[in-house]
């Protein structure tokens, strides 16, 4: 399961690259949302809900439902960046990601779970949010060791380092094409070594 905002899923077109990375016959992609046109056929179904914030994800306990309706067993989660944009401490987006934290493992005890370092954002409407998404991404590490378990490991996989919004974004917050090879490239490592 893919989870997150529009980065994610409108129409995360990082996710079709990973997809055809991945052994097809070891990976089966799901979510409530169907997958978009990315150029080519794939696996493309998702939770990347655009304009979302983490927060309210975890306060209005939506993900139960995602999870109960597709069960799955590992989650790939790139959320905060409009938690960010609205000007929420990261304290306030970790304790959302606590919360979803512990939904996927009421969902499956043993969810191995891949919390993405966001990407870099620079939008021309909130000249503060650069340095937002740096303090969320600084405090995302020592969150996930505090969390992780032999049965449910936490991996941080770096979506922001080499990540350059003036060419891998066409907004200063969503993927291009060359931002979308990039986001698919780095979470390749991780998920292939979480696949059973």
């Amino acid at each position: 399961m893919a989870l997150g905002d529009s980065i994610t899923g409108s129409p995360g077109c990082w996710r079709a690259l990973l997809w055809q990375k991945l052994p097809a016959d070891q990976v089966d992609f799901v979510g409530t949302l169907p997958g978009q046109g990315c150029g080519f056929d794939y696996d493309g179904e998702n939770e990347g809900h655009g304009g979302y914030l983490a927060t309210n994800v975890a306060n209005q306990n939506l993900l139960v439902g995602w999870l109960a309706a597709t069960d799955p067993d590992i989650v790939l989660m790139h959320f905060g960046t409009n938690d960010v944009w609205s000007n929420l401490p990261a304290a306030t987006i970790l304790a959302a990601y606590t919360t979803l934290v512990g939904q996927m493992r009421a969902s499956n005890p043993s969810m191995k779970i891949l919390v993405a370092q966001i990407i870099p954002m620079n939008p021309s409407t909130c000249a503060e949010c650069a340095q937002r998404v740096v303090d969320l991404n600084a405090a995302i590490p020592a969150w996930a060791a505090s969390l992780t378990t032999a049965a449910s490991p936490i991996t941080v996989v770096d979506q922001w380092t080499g990540f350059d919004t003036a060419t891998d974004t066409y907004d200063g917050v969503h993927p291009n094409d060359a931002g979308n090879v990039k986001i698919a490239n780095r979470w390749y490592p991780p998920l292939a070594a979480a696949l059973p």
